[in-house]
């Protein structure tokens, strides 16, 4: 791998940290992120602050890999006792809000993408995308250029993994219930006090199970997190709101789950989107076993990423620590750019 990719990856992302680039205020940074791609002769796409491009010899008789990225950081935290923006490296280390997620994540797989890019005869046609919004699972970020990115064969996400692979990603799904009842005054037996109605409804999500169970996660998880009802003492409510966080596991789709608790409760359901979805790739899939090869780890991740927009198979795979994201004084190894280059040229090298 050549030495110059990786100082360039590494200058690239000191770059972006300089640039402020909060969830939809990301226009600066996909400037910058189109100029650096321009200044490699490679033809880009831009919609919204999303940046996409297909390596040089595209074919569109050949299947395509997604490799996609976000550009989009969350807001430096109160604990910060250093400059966000500043982009040091000390001792190996370089900080940064949005270093560590998913910055380090990007070039390196935009680091792959050009080392693939004037390459002939591959086997696969490679897509890179690096969006915004996915730290709010914004509408205006990867789900709004799918389709203008053509069909596509799988996907390499890229988040801070520690370089192994997540084969697969709970989806969430936030419900809104409504329980109906009628108003009475509470010293008299009037009424029909929602809130009880509501209790044989919250037993129901504390305590179902559902029959399919994830190989990796176990269970779906259904939590009862906000409840509301009631506005004076001696009134019997007439109605009783509460929320469900569902956590849905591969075994599940989105409208399977919502279908399984609307035949099983009597209030009114409405869940405020399907759109984060849960997401998998088999383990016998070429890229998995490409990443078991080069002696990668696969596990399940609890946390979302822009795989819940996606209805093809995805690998979330990436340098850096998830446990960094969010964190004060945010870094990523500079060593850990470099191998997540060149783990990515590798395993792309065996399908490719």
């Amino acid at each position: 791998m050549a030495e110059v990719l990786v100082n360039e990856s590494i200058e690239l992302l000191k770059e972006l940290i300089r640039i402020p680039s909060f969830s939809r205020e990301e226009d600066k940074t996909a400037s910058a992120i189109n100029a650096f791609l321009v200044s490699k002769e490679v033809k880009t796409n831009r919609k919204l602050n999303n940046i996409w491009a297909y390596n040089k010899f595209f074919d569109a008789n050949k299947p395509t890999i997604l490799l996609n990225s976000h550009h989009d950081t969350v807001k430096p935290n109160s604990g910060y006792t250093r400059e966000p923006f500043a982009a040091d490296i000390e001792d190996g280390i370089l900080y940064g809000l949005g270093s560590n997620d998913a910055g380090g994540c990007l070039v390196s797989l935009t680091a792959a993408f050009l080392h693939y890019y004037d390459s002939a005869n591959l086997k696969y046609n490679l897509c890179l995308a690096l969006t915004a919004e996915e730290e709010i699972s914004g509408q205006s970020g990867l789900e709004s250029i799918l389709p203008e990115l053509g069909e596509l064969e799988f996907a390499i996400v890229g988040e801070p993994t520690l370089m192994n692979m997540a084969i697969a990603e709970k989806g969430l799904m936030v419900i809104d219930c409504t329980v109906h009842g009628k108003a009475g005054h509470a010293a008299r037996d009037e009424g029909d006090n929602a809130i009880y109605k509501a209790l044989k409804d919250i037993e129901w999500f504390r305590s179902y199970e559902f029959a399919k169970k994830s190989e990796l996660f176990g269970p779906v998880k259904m939590s009862v997190t906000i409840i509301e009802a009631g506005s004076q003492h001696n009134v019997v409510p007439a109605t009783c709101k509460f929320t469900v966080d569902v956590r849905i596991t591969d075994a599940y789709r989105n409208e399977e789950v919502l279908k399984i608790i609307r035949q099983n409760v009597s209030c009114d359901v409405n869940p405020r989107s399907t759109r984060l979805k849960p997401s998998s790739i088999s383990k016998d899939h070429p890229i998995v076993k490409a990443g078991i090869a080069l002696g990668r780890e696969t596990y399940g991740s609890p946390t979302t990423s822009d795989q819940a927009l996606l209805d093809i198979p995805s690998l979330k795979m990436g340098p850096g620590d998830s446990a960094r994201s969010h964190m004060a004084n945010e870094f990523i190894y500079t060593e850990e750019i470099e191998e997540g280059i060149s783990l990515y040229i590798e395993l792309l090298s065996k399908i490719i």
